[in-house]
């Protein structure tokens, strides 16, 4: 059984949807009905700051707090969505906290997070003024996925800007309905 963890990066205030949640939820209305769905705002979580041990401790311990559990959904999913609007041309703080947790995850002895992640699939949905401009954050969430021997799925890429803009945007929409059809 397929198993999605969305990865909500937006930043915008408790009770305001963004149009890069509308077009995920939209597209997640087309997963089958036995795929399981797990939806996880990480502006609501409370992640420690990344701290870089590599040079000097060398290895991390099992993350405590609310990483524990984000790491076991990470590890649980079989497909991870980034839900990411476009900030000043890369990944929201959310996002790129999330990420770079990934490097302690990779050092905690016993875990093996590589291992666990090879395979899985990383999608991407993500709303900007323009196409052009969200590139090099989605080059770098290839990246990502490339490093761990995750399988890269094209990512949906839908008009952003004001409330409600993606709305507007027919082509993301009828995109939407057919995102996760490798499924």
């Amino acid at each position: 059984m397929s198993h999605f963890l969305f990865l909500n990066a937006s930043t915008r205030e408790p009770g305001h949807i963004g149009n890069t949640e509308k077009l995920a939820r939209h597209a997640a209305k087309a997963l089958s009905a036995d795929a399981q769905q797990t939806w996880c705002k990480l502006a609501d979580l409370e992640l420690p700051p990344f701290i870089d041990l590599r040079h000097t401790a060398g290895t991390y311990p099992m993350p405590v707090g609310e990483a524990k559990p984000l790491l076991d959904l990470t590890l649980a999913a079989t497909d991870l969505v980034f839900v990411s609007p476009v900030y000043w041309f890369s990944a929201p703080s959310p996002l790129k906290t999330y990420l770079d947790h990934w490097s302690a995850w990779l050092r905690i002895p016993g875990l093996n997070f590589k291992e666990g992640m090879a395979g899985k699939r990383l999608w991407v949905i993500a709303t900007s003024g323009n196409r052009e401009k969200a590139q090099p954050m989605l080059d770098s969430y290839r990246l990502c996925a490339e490093f761990l021997g995750m399988q890269w799925q094209e990512p949906l890429w839908g008009k952003g800007g004001a409330p409600d803009a993606v709305l507007a945007d027919e082509a993301a929409l009828a995109a939407a309905g057919t995102f996760f059809q490798a499924t």
